[in-house]
């Protein structure tokens, strides 16, 4: 039996990569030794870290105004380095749009002064909506502006593109290598690697160069951007294992089309789960369709007591980790990157086939 992982994070990597990363987890490239067992000094890992460098900046189509860095921390690490980094004794300005970008609201005003707005409401259909760019607030002067164009928990998507009079810095933990975004309307994107990128452990900070003046030696080494960037990422042990594999997830990306042939692939995906869930009386998004996740499809049953059969039976036919976030409930189906149509195809057979049997 197939097992398909619908897990928001640590999500599934593509079969192609582990079994890569597999043939050659006791012997890479011939050294008798494992990737994770080099020095992160010596050539042979210099060279591959260059190689995820480079494969990044051709996915995203970076040109020599960014910088690509390699960080610990995960998203939640962002959280703080980003204004300890760009704050400067401003003000910034955050739009809090579900659970991570509240999240990263909390976190940065630990370290000054954040203006916090809320910018999404309930449409006349009762379906969270998201306002448009036009009608967020930004403050005069503003440091940046902070907001995360997919929220993983609630399944809320942004597809418009920014255009601030401020610099903008955007949590693509779930988004990123999802979908063609023009890099050059950013200033500082992060995104934690556990969804589309790679494992755990280890993050990505793609930021203009000309933002690294603001960094200084008052902040942690571990966070400070500019010397990161001064140190290739590596003034201290990265993590070597984890950027290797996000490298293979790279390599694998460009072997299929780049992100533009990804995207079309996972429009196809979010298309056929969620027409399964509007066709139907049985199940509901609460989601506005223009700000519906592609990534990650939130769900409910119409009658909750029916939740935990779900899981177990949908568990026995391979479809594994659709319990959706303790803060919302319901069904959550994360259809990342490396998720095959397949997947969706046999998760939307049996939700019809439950609800003929249940509804």
């Amino acid at each position: 039996m197939t097992v398909y992982n619908f897990c928001a994070g640590p999500a599934k990597l593509p079969d192609e990569v582990m079994i890569k990363a597999q043939q050659e987890f006791r012997d890479w490239n011939n050294t008798g030794c494992s990737v994770m067992e080099l020095s992160h000094r010596c050539k042979e890992y210099i060279a591959v870290y260059d190689a995820a460098v480079a494969s990044l900046k051709k996915l995203l189509n970076l040109s020599d105004e960014y910088s690509v860095l390699f960080m610990h921390g995960g998203g939640r690490g962002q959280f703080a380095a980003v204004p300890m980094n760009l704050l400067n004794n401003g003000t910034a300005n955050y739009f809090q749009t579900g659970s991570w970008s509240k999240a990263a609201v909390a976190e940065a005003q630990k370290f000054g002064n954040i203006e916090n707005e809320i910018v999404t409401f309930n449409n006349e259909l009762d379906q969270t909506q998201v306002k448009e760019f036009k009608d967020w607030n930004v403050k005069d002067n503003s440091a940046y502006v902070h907001y995360c164009p997919n929220e993983t928990v609630d399944g809320i998507e942004i597809f418009e593109t920014p255009s601030f009079d401020a610099p903008v810095v955007a949590d693509l933990s779930s988004t990123i290598l999802s979908r063609t975004m023009d890099i050059n309307n950013f200033d500082l994107i992060y995104a934690g690697a556990q969804k589309n990128i790679g494992p755990s452990g280890v993050s990505v900070v793609v930021i203009k160069n000309e933002l690294l003046a603001r960094s200084d030696d008052k902040i942690p080494a571990i966070l400070n951007y500019k010397l990161t960037a001064e140190n290739g990422s590596m003034f201290n042990t990265p993590p070597t294992y984890a950027i290797y594999l996000a490298k293979l997830v790279f390599d694998w990306l460009l072997d299929k089309g780049g992100v533009e042939a990804q995207e079309k692939l996972n429009i196809a995906k979010a298309e056929l789960l969620y027409k399964a869930i509007d066709d139907s009386n049985f199940y509901s998004n609460k989601v506005a369709p223009q700000n519906r996740s592609r990534m990650n499809v939130p769900f409910h049953l119409a009658n909750p007591e029916l939740d935990k059969l779900f899981l177990q039976q949908a568990e026995l036919q391979g479809l594994v980790a659709l319990k959706g976030h303790r803060i919302v409930g319901g069904m959550r189906a994360s259809i990342y990157n490396a998720m095959p149509i397949e997947g969706v195809q046999t998760l939307v057979e049996f939700m019809k086939e439950f609800e003929r049997t249940h509804g």
